[in-house]
């Protein structure tokens, strides 16, 4: 199992080790321990979810408040997608940076995203399906979204037509949602990181 950090500070991409043979294939593509040692503390299960969509559908981009937020571990077991990590803290260095992983059943890479991000996907096949781990359940009252085709970030979607919700097609932008004071804080999410530390 290999970690990469990507250009958003606290995000990975993480490649395992695939163990094939004429029966088939085994690996392991998510190690508690492993992932503690990169990011500096351990991810907490608090929930799981499973997500299937047609290609050309976008979903997101998703981020929840911080504290509480919520970190998501990510693999695609079935067909091909882009995930789309959106760094959101408002004074981070990265801030409005966006960085695409392709996940897909071949490579089975998964991606790690820390609390304070935005999230989002695009189907790049039919049935395209995507497999996360949170630290946290769902909390609605908690989460927000911005519009996946705001053209302040720039995103190069993969699909000629993207399919939305209507709650993403309503979201607003990255500068709205700034403006409104939706958007986590930098220092807020360093510090609730820092507190996830065990000593």
């Amino acid at each position: 199992m290999k970690f990469r950090e990507l250009s958003i500070e606290g995000a990975f991409e993480i490649t395992p080790q695939q163990h094939g043979d004429p029966r088939g294939m085994f690996m392991e593509w998510y190690r508690f321990d492993r992932l503690a040692e990169v990011v500096g503390h351990p991810l907490n299960l608090a929930q799981a979810n499973l997500s299937v969509s047609q290609r050309g559908v976008v979903r997101g981009l998703h981020y929840a408040d911080v504290p509480r937020g919520q970190a998501k571990y990510l693999t695609c077991v079935r067909g091909a997608l882009l995930d789309v990590i959106v760094d959101l803290r408002v004074g981070s260095p990265t801030f409005g940076r966006w960085e695409g992983v392709r996940l897909d059943d071949v490579d089975r890479r998964a991606v790690y995203i820390p609390e304070g991000m935005g999230h989002g996907f695009c189907a790049l096949s039919d049935d395209a399906t995507l497999s996360y781990l949170c630290s946290e359940t769902y909390h609605p009252a908690g989460e927000h979204s911005v519009h996946p085709l705001d053209p302040g970030l720039g995103i190069e979607w993969p699909a000629d037509v993207p399919l939305l919700s209507a709650r993403d097609e309503a979201a607003p932008s990255v500068a709205d949602a700034a403006a409104s004071g939706l958007l986590p804080d930098y220092a807020a999410c360093v510090e609730f990181t820092r507190s996830l530390r065990v000593e």
